[in-house]
């Protein structure tokens, strides 16, 4: 069976929101290429409209780096009720039932499915308990205000042990959660 990983990026006060304004100075060539190393068993990338729509527009125009060129090469599914298309960067869109649509390709062959960031749609996959793993990337840095980390999904969904930390020289933290 396929598992279902979500890797989010968190400040450690919580906050989610407007990564790139406080996470670039911590993206060095260590945590690149782990970045890079946890893509190995990985061969789908699940996406929010919202994401899906940052990414896209600028992703896969970055070319001759092995993390980027790895995820632009990933398949991409598209989870959304608003969008018609997404048939641009190798995505197709998730039609119906998005519970059962994922359950039905975790149960296919393959490799794993990765999901990066935390969003609306989370709320679905921990209510139906698709999640497998949480890969929580937190960075040493305070940010005030924004959307926090599980904000709006119900805590009684989300059950963790951890499995795994690595400590980067740069003072980011990734710790690695089984969901139970």
């Amino acid at each position: 069976m396929r598992k279902l990983i979500e890797a989010t990026l968190v400040s450690l006060d919580g906050i989610i929101e407007g990564q790139e304004n406080w996470t670039s100075g911590y993206f060095d060539e260590e945590a690149k290429a782990h970045a890079y190393e946890a893509l190995a068993d990985v061969d789908t990338f699940l996406l929010g409209r919202t994401t899906y729509e940052k990414f896209s527009a600028t992703w896969p125009n970055i070319k001759g780096d092995r993390y980027f060129d790895r995820i632009n090469g990933l398949k991409k599914l598209v989870a959304s009720t608003t969008l018609r298309t997404a048939s641009n960067w190798n995505a197709s869109l998730i039609e119906g039932n998005i519970a059962a649509e994922m359950t039905r390709l975790k149960n296919e062959p393959g490799e794993n499915i990765v999901k990066y960031g935390t969003t609306s749609l989370d709320r679905t996959l921990f209510e139906h308990r698709l999640v497998d793993e949480l890969h929580l990337w937190y960075f040493p840095v305070v940010v005030g205000h924004g959307r926090r980390l599980f904000q709006d999904i119900d805590a009684s969904r989300v059950r963790l042990e951890l499995i795994g930390t690595h400590r980067f020289r740069s003072g980011s933290v990734l710790h690695t959660y089984a969901v139970k």
